[in-house]
């Protein structure tokens, strides 16, 4: 029997590269073939899968997406033409609230550039102390969506003494934390924003002037959610004019980040999108990409499919 023929269209780990070449007939953009016979396809949730692309598809039954953002992959087209849809959830989740963590002591401690002040000898030459950051230990903590990874950074966040609180657009039963009504009372509580909501037309700018006003010249912003939540001309003006303290990024509205003013300030700490980034998760979810295919050619449930 033939391998099912299916069509790679984002940069993928080279191990998830090689079990595609293992499970199934891999083509690529570079050598598509005979677009009637592809019938699986494989993406990214940086790269998405857009109606342009499902129209050169017209044998297209399944999609297994490399991520759990499912912003820029249309998913009312897929389903108007039953294509089926799996990604990978749950096993980034401990990753990136570990990454946000990271972000929010780097920003209040200065890690960054307090690398760079050793690596350039200033120290040396200057014996000067190294400016004074924030503590972090019980401070007070909002998480905007207290979804599967908010859940989780509120986890890691009780072991700083923290008080949390949390944004959402409906009460979490399964969270003892107490939720607010609006994002805007909730940055004017907290010390330090996380954001953790999903990317959407629903979300795009929440995170505006008007909430980084209320969080205040000693807030911190920690997005590790989608670039587009945040409004970031507005928080570009936010960081310019100290109406924040700090941000600690790791998504952009357009990515991958060019020249920018963020990159000019120094009360960023900046990331290449890495909050997944390691060996041990982006191997789960390479896994979970093909055993998601592998149960859709079987006739079997897939391992997560968006509801």
């Amino acid at each position: 029997m033939s391998k099912p023929v299916v069509l790679n269209i984002a940069k993928i780990p080279a191990v998830l590269q090689q079990s595609l070449e293992s499970e199934f007939e891999l083509r690529t953009l570079d050598s598509p073939g005979d677009a009637s016979e592809i019938s699986g396809l494989v993406s990214s949730a940086i790269r998405g899968v857009d109606l342009a692309t499902l129209d050169r598809l017209p044998g297209l039954k399944v999609m297994s997406i490399f991520g759990v953002g499912l912003d820029k992959v249309d998913l009312a087209a897929a389903r108007r033409r039953g294509i089926r849809v799996g990604y990978t959830p749950d096993v980034l989740n401990d990753c990136v609230a570990d990454l946000a963590i990271g972000l929010m002591i780097a920003a209040s401690r200065k890690i960054p550039q307090a690398d760079g002040y050793v690596r350039s000898n200033r120290w040396a030459e200057t014996g000067n102390v190294f400016d004074l950051g924030d503590r972090v230990s019980g401070k007070r903590m909002g998480i905007a969506g207290m979804g599967r990874i908010g859940r989780i950074i509120a986890k890691r966040l009780v072991g700083f003494d923290a008080e949390i609180r949390y944004f959402s657009r409906s009460e979490v039963r399964e969270c003892s934390h107490e939720r607010v009504s609006t994002l805007q009372e909730l940055a004017a509580w907290c010390d330090y924003l996380f954001i953790a909501v999903s990317g959407s037309a629903e979300t795009r700018h929440m995170v505006d002037a008007g909430v980084l006003a209320a969080l205040g010249p000693q807030g911190y912003l920690i997005n590790v959610a989608r670039g587009s939540v945040v409004d970031e001309q507005a928080l570009v003006a936010a960081l310019e004019n100290e109406i924040i303290r700090g941000a600690a990024l790791d998504v952009y509205e357009v990515e991958p980040l060019k020249s920018s003013r963020l990159t000019e300030l120094r009360n960023t700490v900046l990331l290449p999108h890495v909050s997944s980034a390691t060996n041990e998760t982006r191997t789960a979810m390479s896994n979970m990409v093909v055993e998601n295919l592998k149960r859709f050619y079987a006739g079997e449930r897939m391992l997560a499919e968006p509801a």
